[in-house]
């Protein structure tokens, strides 16, 4: 996909759900992309795996907008990952191809916190029908563990598995500060 494309699909989506990204406008998005080439390989990376990124706000901290995959499932080219590399390298058979938070870093975004998923919850509802790890307390994953997150029966749910299962319906949500 081309930049001038990728561009114009997000400029769409801005348009198209405005609601996410109130007070923010096209022109202050556009201008942070085009001084950060970076930022449009990591957001390339998102849409081409199906995350459909959009504005979601600011950060508390230094102002900048934050992009957030926004599909309605958790994106399709992110699934059937284990947690991360750690985990990876501890299964001894039937391994998944990678590991979430290993290719978030691949792509130049980070997994979601729990709060930043609880959040993009409150722009739309998200994972209905799957699951996306989550970035996992360092307590937890000392123990084995990590954390992920869905929306059933109009809630949002934290669930803990082994940091090195996998499932076909479980990926992971990125986000993206420019």
């Amino acid at each position: 996909m081309t930049a001038e494309v990728l561009l114009r699909t997000l400029r769409e989506r801005f348009d198209t759900y405005a609601r996410r990204h109130a007070g923010i406008a096209w022109a202050e998005v556009r201008s942070r992309l085009d001084a950060n080439a970076g930022a449009l390989r990591a957001l390339a990376a998102m849409e081409a795996s199906g995350g459909e990124p959009d504005v979601v706000g600011r950060s508390a901290d230094a102002g900048r907008v934050i992009f957030c995959d926004c599909a309605a499932e958790s994106p399709a080219g992110r699934r059937s990952l284990c947690y991360d590399l750690a985990a990876l390298q501890a299964r001894k058979e039937h391994r998944p191809q990678g590991s979430a938070v290993e290719a978030a870093a691949a792509m130049g975004i980070e997994l979601l916190t729990e709060a930043q998923y609880r959040a993009l919850q409150q722009l739309g509802e998200f994972d209905a029908k799957t699951s996306s790890w989550v970035r996992t307390p360092a307590d937890v994953r000392a123990l084995g563990g990590a954390l992920f997150c869905d929306r059933r029966y109009g809630q949002v749910f934290v669930y803990h598995n082994g940091a090195s299962s996998y499932y076909a319906a479980r990926g992971f949500r990125g986000a993206l500060e420019v």
